[in-house]
């Protein structure tokens, strides 16, 4: 923590402008010797002229700034370079700084890791950070900013306010074991605790909301073969992704695309063709595609109408409340829809001609929305808060008010200590690296 980190803050790529941070004491040493000039104001952009500090050579002109701990992101002294996106230039700039001994190349998640350190930010509102760069769709950042401006924080703040209020009530009575405690005051402790249980317990019953915008729905095609599964999943991927045959059993294994589908995000699945005439390697390839039916948010199972009034009994056994079922090869449709599938409200489209996709988009869309609909309450994200919340109601369920106090005491400690490693309180030093290794170098 002592030293001095830099690193590049931007992609490394050729842009029009590229930031280098500096963090640590020797931050104004490097502005210092890097322009030959003295500190400039802070927290405003300066232009200047950025030389080599051995040989003197112009490396670039650019906007240097500077910002005085602890009035920064890392409540360190921080210094930032901005100069033009050139790989040269980035290149020259980092192997100076490299050659001083006051300062060395940040590792990842290190410049965050200092906020948490120094107070700048918690665990949540750190995680809340790392997400938001990892945003792909309009939903995920939204959910990522509540994150990190403290919304969820707060309420784990709270309850481990309330718990510890409760606590330190409770031990105020064990320094004076002769008096006991008034009943009135044990029955106010149990109300209130079981009034923080029923909070957190519905908390936790929040249908997987906040871990589903974070990682995105999981939908999956399924279906027989020659359906139509891989031409669907390659005209939505806008490229090929997928192998197309007129051969059965061309898909093996599991292919996934990434898709922003009106600011929901969805992992999109395409598998192998459910049937029973399966050689080995395909037949690996079909139990795959049943693991990822069972645990998928979205079952997109697909029929082709040039079957009917055959119907795969494989993919019909797949239907269920969570499922869209849709009927390809429209534009070759010679006979009706089987009532069985039309009780589905089937989506019905032609990938050769490429009809009622829209339908298919606007039913995926109301089918995230629906598992979306929280837009208002902060939700669990990640299935590492999710598990000490668990922990958390798990030692409030073991307290019994009629035991010994100093029981009673040590349930509301281990419940708080829990709820203190989500934020990064207390006992976090095992999962620091953890989270923060999974942050750019820069960040």
């Amino acid at each position: 923590m002592t030293k001095t980190i830099y690193a590049t803050a931007t992609a490394p790529i050729k842009s029009g402008v590229a930031i280098i941070r500096v963090s640590g004491e020797a931050a104004s040493l490097c502005i210092e010797r890097f322009t030959g000039k003295k500190l400039p104001k802070a927290r405003m952009a300066n232009l200047a002229k950025i030389f080599d500090p051995v040989t003197k050579e112009l490396i670039d002109s650019g906007l240097v700034l500077w910002f005085p701990g602890p009035n920064s992101f890392t409540g360190e002294d921080v210094a930032e370079f901005h100069v033009h996106g050139s790989q040269a230039v980035i290149k020259k700039m980092l192997q100076c700084l490299s050659a001083m001994q006051e300062v060395r190349l940040a590792q990842p998640g290190e410049f965050s890791q200092r906020a948490f350190e120094n107070g700048k930010m918690d665990l949540v509102e750190a995680e809340g950070l790392a997400d938001l760069i990892d945003a792909e769709t309009t939903s995920q950042a939204r959910q990522a900013i509540r994150q990190m401006q403290g919304e969820i924080s707060c309420i784990y703040n709270n309850w481990r306010e309330e718990l510890i209020t409760i606590q330190a009530n409770l031990e105020a009575y064990i320094d004076f074991p002769d008096e006991e405690i008034p009943q009135d005051i044990l029955d106010s402790f149990a109300a209130d605790i079981e009034k923080l249980k029923s909070e957190i317990k519905k908390y936790l019953n929040d249908n997987n909301q906040g871990q589903r915008v974070r990682n995105g729905l999981y939908a999956v095609i399924l279906g027989a073969p020659n359906v139509g599964k891989s031409s669907l999943i390659n005209y939505i991927a806008k490229k090929d992704v997928a192998i197309i045959s007129s051969i059965a059993g061309t898909t093996r294994d599991v292919i996934e695309v990434h898709l922003d589908i009106n600011g929901h995000p969805v992992i999109l699945a395409d598998t192998a063709g459910l049937r029973k005439e399966a050689g080995l390697i395909e037949g690996q390839g079909i139990v795959k595609a049943l693991e990822r039916a069972a645990t998928a948010d979205i079952k997109i199972i697909m029929f082709s109408s040039e079957d009917f009034p055959d119907i795969d009994e494989e993919s019909l056994r797949l239907i269920d409340t969570n499922s869209i079922v849709v009927i390809n090869k429209m534009d070759k449709k010679k006979r009706v829809t089987p009532e069985i599938l039309s009780k589905f409200l089937p989506v019905e489209i032609s990938l050769t001609d490429k009809v009622g996709l829209e339908g298919l988009y606007d039913r995926i869309y109301n089918f995230g929305s629906s598992l979306f609909e929280n837009n208002f309450d902060p939700l669990i994200t990640r299935q590492r808060h999710r598990d000490l919340l668990q922990e958390t109601l798990e030692h409030l369920e073991n307290l019994n008010m009629t035991n010994e106090i100093e029981l009673s005491a040590e349930d509301l400690r281990r419940a708080a200590f829990s709820l203190g490693k989500i934020i990064g309180k207390i006992g976090v030093e095992d999962i620091l690296d953890k989270i923060f290794s999974s942050f750019c170098i820069g960040k």
